[in-house]
């Protein structure tokens, strides 16, 4: 009986408005628009997000397969490329800073659930990618992960705590080395 009362208090704990769920769902219309737009056509896509909130600086590349949760959460800067696949699970904050590049399946996760309480509730953590900075080809990153300005998470390690400018974060658990 206790797991139907959490399951019952979980589903009460919803923390969507109604304007909120209408624009996750107007998103949710909108993907075709965005999934089967050519290659090429950056400034439609980013046009797009724009339109549902999304501050998106001058040049950046967004691929047509990246995965959006809610675009009304990301700020990228200029000249940004986010590859093909990455997923940018955004249930909090998601900035992106300048030249900064998030490769092919990426997956950058800003939410969680809080473990201590047993109704679950949602945790909408940001995560900062600095200037510069470039995250490798399948790499994750964690809620509440701050990856530093020009450092590099390599292609497949996960993130679950901050990687400082200028470092090279590798491996699961990462690790952290000198950029050279």
């Amino acid at each position: 009986m206790t797991t139907q009362v959490d399951v019952l208090a979980n589903r009460r704990h919803r923390e969507w408005g109604r304007r909120a769920l209408l624009g996750r769902v107007l998103w949710a219309f909108c993907q075709p628009l965005f999934r089967f737009s050519p290659r090429q056509c950056w400034a439609w896509r980013v046009w797009l997000l724009r339109l549902f909130g999304a501050e998106i600086g001058k040049g950046a590349h967004i691929y047509p397969t990246v995965r959006i949760a809610i675009p009304w959460h990301l700020r990228i800067g200029d000249h940004v490329a986010i590859g093909d696949r990455a997923i940018l699970y955004a249930l909090g904050r998601i900035e992106i800073g300048d030249r900064a590049t998030v490769s092919q399946y990426a997956h950058l996760c800003a939410g969680s659930h809080d473990l201590t309480d047993s109704a679950r509730p949602l945790l909408r953590q940001p995560i900062i990618v600095g200037q510069d900075a470039w995250v490798c080809a399948d790499a994750f990153i964690g809620p509440d992960v701050h990856i530093g300005k020009a450092a590099v998470l390599g292609a497949r390690a996960v993130a679950m705590k901050d990687l400082p400018a200028r470092s090279i974060g590798v491996g699961n658990p990462m690790q952290i080395r000198a950029r050279p």
